[in-house]
């Protein structure tokens, strides 16, 4: 149950950072159906919070240190130029998954292009696309002028084929996003398909995860999403969308009984974020809201718990 404790940092280190405001049509008419995950994060409200930031520069996964790093290298700065940030990720298959990324934010179109031209880098033409390879074997192209689409070459094929009618988008997948309006007003939001749902839930229930009854209830999750926010402190609320008010319900007594038996032995860090912990069900929804002020959530982060469950 030690996971469980901090299943919010858990899901924040695990699922990258992203982006926060509602999608753009740009954005969304790049998204293939396939969805496994999508993860946003507003650049613009993290750069507004110290504890934000923070988190960020401590759980930033490595493929997004090389792409702001790749950035700078064809002369975009992320932390002025780019406002919106979101990961895609989605399942192609025998491929398996694959993971593309859209970038949202006023871009130096021309001075980026001149900087091409000079340094006699050629664009591959993928219809009326032109990909242009960056750092770290990340490529790029733009949509329009405030949009940047990037990743593998595949991936950004992906991408534009959905853009272009060749492959079916987000719209064809009402289980996804039909869950992006309850939390896309987050300052960091996500939302997660069943699978990826299933094993989230196994990692955060632990040992728990075990008993009989859990693998008859974890085919009734259908989904989950949270959201977080730093306006006031950092708050955080993920919803788990299951099939029927019976499995939220059950599932909310597991996780209580969990928490209360991890207590009795848990160190103090282990304590303050059981204490800033809620965990209820509201209709079919397994609901958790974690709230806490900016100077505990920032001791937290330099615990050894969340060192651990932030791998």
């Amino acid at each position: 149950m030690k996971r469980f404790t901090l299943v919010i940092c858990a899901l924040i280190a695990c699922t990258s950072m992203a982006l926060a405001l509602p999608l753009g049509t740009s954005t969304r008419t790049l998204i293939p159906a396939e969805i496994q995950q999508i993860i946003s994060v507003d650049y613009r409200a993290l750069r507004s919070s110290d504890t934000a930031m923070a988190l960020k520069a401590q759980v930033l996964p490595e493929n997004l240190k090389q792409f702001e790093e790749a950035l700078k290298g064809v002369g975009i700065d992320p932390d002025k130029d780019v406002e919106q940030l979101t990961f895609i990720a989605y399942r192609m298959g025998k491929p398996g998954t694959r993971t593309v990324g859209v970038a949202q934010g006023v871009f130096p179109v021309k001075a980026f292009l001149k900087k091409m031209t000079v340094k006699k880098i050629k664009a591959a033409r993928y219809r009326s696309a032109f990909i242009y390879p960056m750092a770290s074997g990340f490529e790029m192209t733009f949509v329009d002028e405030n949009t940047l689409l990037f990743g593998d070459t595949a991936a950004i094929q992906n991408a534009l084929d959905t853009r272009d009618g060749y492959l079916q988008g987000l719209d064809s997948n009402p289980q996804i996003s039909d869950m992006i309006p309850s939390v896309d007003s987050g300052s960091v939001w996500s939302v997660l398909d069943q699978q990826g749902t299933q094993n989230m839930m196994r990692s955060a229930l632990g040992d728990a995860s075990k008993l009989a009854d859990y693998e008859i209830l974890k085919k009734r999750l259908l989904g989950s999403r949270y959201q977080m926010n730093f306006s006031s402190g950092v708050n955080f609320d993920l919803d788990v969308v299951t099939s029927d008010s019976m499995t939220a319900a059950t599932l909310s007594s597991l996780v209580k009984a969990g928490m209360l038996y991890k207590k009795m032995n848990a160190t103090p860090t282990e304590k303050v974020a059981m204490d800033s912990m809620t965990v209820d069900s509201d209709s079919s929804n397994l609901q958790f809201h974690f709230k806490t002020d900016d100077k505990k959530f920032q001791s937290l982060m330099h615990s050894e718990l969340f060192a651990a469950v932030s791998k």
